[in-house]
This record gives structure tokens, sequence and C-alpha cells, in this order.
């Protein structure tokens, strides 16, 4: 009988400390940030922050564009939209979030004119998948 008791409160103490994807990717979010950003991504590029929002389970990229690249015209030039897509559907790093339906938002903004959103999407796993 001691032993089953000891098996039940083992189980249950396992299941307690266990994380959820919510928390792990809040978690993750929160230190990525913290060991990493800002980040320069490339020459015209800064990642600022990686955010989790909890309320509608999307993770939100916030970056910041210089030189040329800080131009709205860019990221039509380049069909910013198509490309950022097929970058969330090819990458295996995010596939758990991906898994679970997670939603991924990017969000650039403007270092020359403070404030000034240049681009912004959000895609849903109807997008991704």
């Amino acid at each position: 009988m001691k032993r089953i008791a000891y098996a039940i409160i083992t189980a249950l103490a396992l299941t307690a400390c266990q994380e959820s994807l919510e928390e792990r990717c809040a978690r993750e979010a929160e230190e990525y940030t913290k060991k990493k950003c800002p980040a320069r991504i490339d020459q015209n590029t800064v990642i600022d922050s990686l955010v989790f929002e909890r309320a509608t389970h999307t993770m939100h990229y916030y970056y910041t564009l210089t030189g040329t690249a800080d131009d709205p015209k860019t990221f039509t030039m380049f069909n910013a939209e198509n490309v950022l897509l097929t970058q969330l559907k090819n990458s295996t790093m995010i596939k758990t979030y991906k898994d679970a339906g997670y939603s991924f938002a990017y969000t650039y903004h403007s270092k020359k004119e403070k404030g000034r959103i240049l681009f912004e999407k959000t895609f849903t796993k109807e997008d991704y998948k």
C-alpha cells in the first residue's frame, strides 16, 4: 500500500512541475529578449524584442529598420508578406508552436521616424498550414 501511495505522490509531483506550452512560450520569448535583444540581424535590421501575447497565442517579433530598408516601399518591392510567410512555413525551430496553432506577428518600425510602423502582419494557422 505504501508503494502505491508513493507512486501516486511521485506521479502528481512530476506532473505538477511540468510547464504548459503557453508557459514555455512566454518564458522562451522573455529569455530570448533578455539575452539576445537588441540584436543586429543584417545591415539594416535589428530585432528589438520577442513577445508572447497570451490572450491570442501570438508570438510577436518587433524589429527596427535603418538605412535603405527604412522605407515602406521596401516591403512592397520585396513582397515582404510572401517572404515572411515562406520563412514561417519552412521554419522547424517553431514547429511546436505551429503544431499548436499559434499565430506569428511581425512589426517593423522606422529608426529615422520614431514610432512609425513601416510594416505589420500577423499570420494565423490558416495562413501557414
